[in-house]
């Protein structure tokens, strides 16, 4: 890399970091790819180049993750938040009801999106709680469509290590938006996982969908077609024009976690990176507070309090001089949030731990 692209540590929720050799092979790759004479940005979505790009893209995530040959896996738009209507849409009969896990602001979105659409139980609901915890019990229904958790909260910083246990013959659908290819996970206990890529997976514009077979069955005959699971697995993602270059970002994202060491070399790295960081929060002496508790700790997002707003205004302008981007967190929450997604580097987080401290030294 040139000596003068300058670069910082970028703690984002997201859009977030990408890793730096996906983007140098993507600058590398930008105006002629392959020998094409043109970008991916360019070249039909139907053309031999990108469909090796989109079979890719699938190939390595089905070795990352080791999806069972009776998922399909789908490059969709609209985000998460176009999920949140198209899985009731999809999977809750008319009359049915489905329950949901709401644990911080992503899945009580997802379940008042849901309730536009049909009925919804609330499996269990920690907002009194000030959302820094996870359920000690669900209470739930053995006739519901499905069961619906989002695995890692994004604003409050509180993640499932290990995902519920929906009773027999539930299906289990999970948002794993903020948590998706940074540990390895079984994908057979899961009817649905889907993932907005913009947090692990590459940048914004493109949603990852891995559906079991028989899910698609259930979809009802008169959804309109980019509505329609069913349908957009049959056309292989290609209905319409998909986010050609969102998905070819996300396929070098892939390749990238293979080389270090798939999900359990991933997973070894953001553990030591979220470490270092709970470790400052919990030698501070009380000076900087965790906002989960912690067994509900997230390893991806850490938001944090400061004695007071004063300081965390301080903290907030401070460390963006001091190159440490991002660190302001949620209006809803307040304080500071650290987003540690794969991308981001070990050294990156000493260097924000580092900060903590000598901040903490002039100030507390």
């Amino acid at each position: 890399m040139s000596a003068n692209v300058h670069r910082v540590h970028n703690f984002n929720p997201g859009p977030a970091a990408l890793p730096l050799e996906v983007l140098q092979q993507a600058q590398a790759e930008l105006l002629d790819y392959k020998g094409t004479g043109m970008s991916v940005m360019e070249i039909s979505h139907r053309s031999k180049e990108f469909e090796a790009i989109i079979q890719g893209a699938e190939a390595d995530l089905r070795e990352l993750l080791g999806i069972p040959a009776n998922y399909k896996v789908l490059f969709l738009q609209g985000g998460a938040s176009l999920q949140f209507a198209m899985i009731p849409m999809n999977f809750r009969p008319a009359g049915a009801s489905a329950d949901y896990v709401v644990t911080g602001t992503w899945s009580k979105t997802a379940a008042k999106e849901s309730a536009k659409l049909g009925t919804n139980h609330l499996a269990a609901n920690m907002e009194p709680e000030g959302f820094n915890d996870l359920p000690a019990k669900l209470e739930l229904d053995p006739k519901a469509a499905y069961l619906h958790f989002t695995s890692n909260e994004t604003i409050h910083g509180v993640e499932f290590v290990k995902e519920p246990e929906p009773p027999a013959g539930v299906p289990l659908i999970c948002d794993a938006s903020s948590d998706f290819i940074s540990r390895p996970i079984d994908v057979s206990k899961y009817a649905l996982i889907y993932a907005g890529a913009q947090k692990n997976a590459g940048p914004a514009g493109v949603v990852i969908v891995i559906a079991r077979d028989d899910m698609l069955e259930r979809v009802p005959a008169n959804l309109p077609a980019l509505l329609d699971y069913k349908a957009l697995a049959a056309s292989g993602s290609l209905h319409n024009t998909p986010p050609c270059y969102a998905i070819y970002i996300a396929a070098l994202v892939f390749k990238w976690a293979k080389q270090l060491g798939g999900m359990a070399g991933v997973q070894k790295r953001n553990q030591e990176k979220a470490a270092l960081v709970y470790k400052a929060i919990d030698e501070s002496g009380g000076f900087y507070r965790g906002h989960a508790k912690p067994a509900a700790r997230s390893v991806m997002n850490i938001p944090f309090r400061l004695p007071t707003e004063q300081l965390e205004e301080a903290f907030a302008s401070e460390s963006k001089k001091s190159g440490l981007i991002g660190l302001k967190g949620h209006r809803s929450v307040g304080g500071m949030r650290a987003s540690l997604y794969n991308a981001l580097d070990v050294t990156a987080a000493e260097a924000l731990t580092q900060f903590m401290r000598e901040f903490q030294k002039k100030n507390g």
